[in-house]
């Protein structure tokens, strides 16, 4: 399936139905197809062939949201910019990518202005909501393709669906080629893994951005007719009235944001009865706050664990999992991933290349068709990635003896301290149970004793207070003395990655310098 089908699968079954809806808009799913007709008609009047890779830099928008589908109904290659990057990076996407066009919104024209002089491939910039003199406006880009007197409904070249950058937080950042067929796994995996309403199509809520996990979770609802409904901006308070006013299904958050939900003031009188489905991943999660969530959000939290090379779907933890027979939190999972997804193949392989047994660390590796084609224009990479014939994650995690995977760390995040290994996930979710911790990240710190040093720097709930004595006993006890933090900082914020995951690179940078 190309994207653009999972729309019109949703169309088939009430053309009529609420598509799109933001700031009180509603756009049928007769009026998204329209749109995306007129938007793929317009890419092929500007040239755009099949394989042709187009990019859109926008925050949550409806409108922008469409332009996905009329990319894939041109046979293009939809290649999201993530608004949030530096020039720089972006810059160094776009002309990887070789992007021909470049829908974006008036937000971001002195980002654009800035970089597009550098990208001989950029032939046609089109802004979504202003004219400016060095780019088409959106109702003078949708004119041009009035001169195409057929449907424009093209196959894609190659499968290729989408490009998406891996953010290049660490080296420069990679493409990952998707094809049609990783999303239509994603997608299939997502319906068969969690549950969904018989009574009604689900309505899913985007808050997160819709370049990342939150786009492409848009999918399995369209093709159940579902609706979707587009928060423009994060805003937590904002966020639980379109729950309960828009009767919603299905979300998705990173731990952040659910930790800022359980903290918000009013989050206890919301009428959340709604919710069959609050999808949790991009981030290890407390499991104190997990269950903190299915105590007070309800037992609706379903984990999800991918990653952009292998999307969304490695792994799952539908609702019920979180739970034992007997009705009472299975505490015991709540750590883990969920199990691998019925499309997907899991193993832990050590650095040899061999495949371990159960309960053995090493690191997680995939094979199935969700995972991607490789890295744009750059085989030496995905040679890498795709060793000993399995494509590798670079967690470190094992499974268990009743198959749920469990994720201890990042490779490149071990600490080692005294000739040992600790999993700083570890540490962070024996931090994350005292009460005063809002978010941790642990680190290993050059030590001429130890090797690395534990060090925890933690942020606090507001109006709380910690001594670092009390972290150390409380691991300590936990965990025993290797692991226990050498040093505490305790930081107002901690820095993050467009997406929201602590950046363990900077905070380190940071504590040596």
């Amino acid at each position: 399936m190309r994207l653009v089908d999972f729309l019109d699968k949703g169309a088939s079954l009430d053309r009529d139905a609420p598509c799109l809806e933001c700031d009180g808009v509603t756009a049928t799913y007769a009026d998204v197809q329209a749109l995306t007709g007129r938007i793929a008609a317009a890419l092929v009047a500007d040239g755009v062939a099949p394989g042709d890779r187009v990019a859109v830099l926008s925050a949550n928008d409806p409108t922008a949201f469409t332009c996905v589908f009329g990319i894939s109904r041109a046979g293009a290659v939809w290649c999201p910019v993530n608004p949030r990057n530096e020039a720089a990076e972006n810059r160094e996407l776009l002309a990887l990518y070789g992007c021909s066009v470049l829908v974006f919104q008036a937000a971001f024209a002195p980002l654009v202005d800035a970089i597009r002089g550098d990208l001989p491939d950029l032939l046609t910039l089109v802004c979504l909501d202003d004219d400016l003199p060095w780019a088409l406006g959106w109702d003078a880009f949708l004119a041009s393709g009035d001169a195409v007197t057929e449907a424009v409904d093209r196959a894609a070249r190659d499968d290729l669906a989408m490009i998406v950058g891996t953010g290049g937080t660490t080296g420069r950042p990679k493409g990952v080629e998707l094809t049609g067929t990783n999303l239509e796994t994603m997608t299939a995996i997502t319906l068969m893994s969690y549950p969904w309403p018989e009574d009604r199509p689900p309505t899913y809520l985007a808050l997160a951005p819709l370049t990342h996990a939150a786009g492409v979770l848009c999918f399995p609802v369209l093709c159940r007719g579902g609706s979707i409904v587009v928060m423009r901006s994060p805003d937590v308070g904002g966020f639980l009235d379109r729950v309960e006013e828009h009767a919603v299904t299905h979300t998705f958050l990173p731990p952040t944001l659910i930790y800022m939900v359980l903290d918000h003031p009013s989050l206890d009188a919301r009428d959340l009865s709604s919710l069959r489905c609050f999808w949790y991943g991009a981030a290890p999660m407390s499991t104190s706050r997990l269950e903190e969530a299915l105590r007070r959000i309800g037992p609706v939290m379903a984990q999800l664990f991918g990653q952009t090379e292998a999307p969304m779907m490695v792994s799952t933890m539908a609702p019920a999992d979180h739970f034992l027979p007997s009705g009472e939190v299975a505490r015991e999972r709540l750590g883990s991933a969920g199990r691998p997804s019925a499309l997907t193949t899991v193993a832990i392989m050590g650095e040899d290349g061999t495949l371990l047994p159960r309960g053995e660390r090493g690191e997680i590796v995939v094979r199935g068709s969700l995972v991607m084609r490789g890295y744009h224009r750059n085989p030496e990479a995905t040679a890498e990635a795709s060793a000993h014939g399995w494509h590798h994650t670079g967690d470190v995690g094992y499974l268990d003896d009743d198959g749920f995977l469990f994720i201890v760390d990042r490779a490149k995040d071990m600490v080692i301290t005294g000739g040992f290994n600790v999993y700083s996930t570890e540490v962070e979710q024996a931090v994350m149970t005292h009460p005063a911790v809002a978010d941790c990240a642990v680190v290993g710190l050059p030590d001429e004793k130890w090797g690395e040093r534990v060090t925890a720097v933690v942020q606090l709930r507001p109006g709380a207070s910690l001594e670092a004595g009390e972290l150390q006993r409380l691991v300590k006890e936990r965990l025993g003395s290797v692991k226990a933090p050498k040093q505490v900082e305790v930081w107002p914020d901690l820095p993050r990655s467009k997406v929201g995951k602590v950046l363990k690179a900077d905070i380190k940078a940071r504590l040596v310098s």
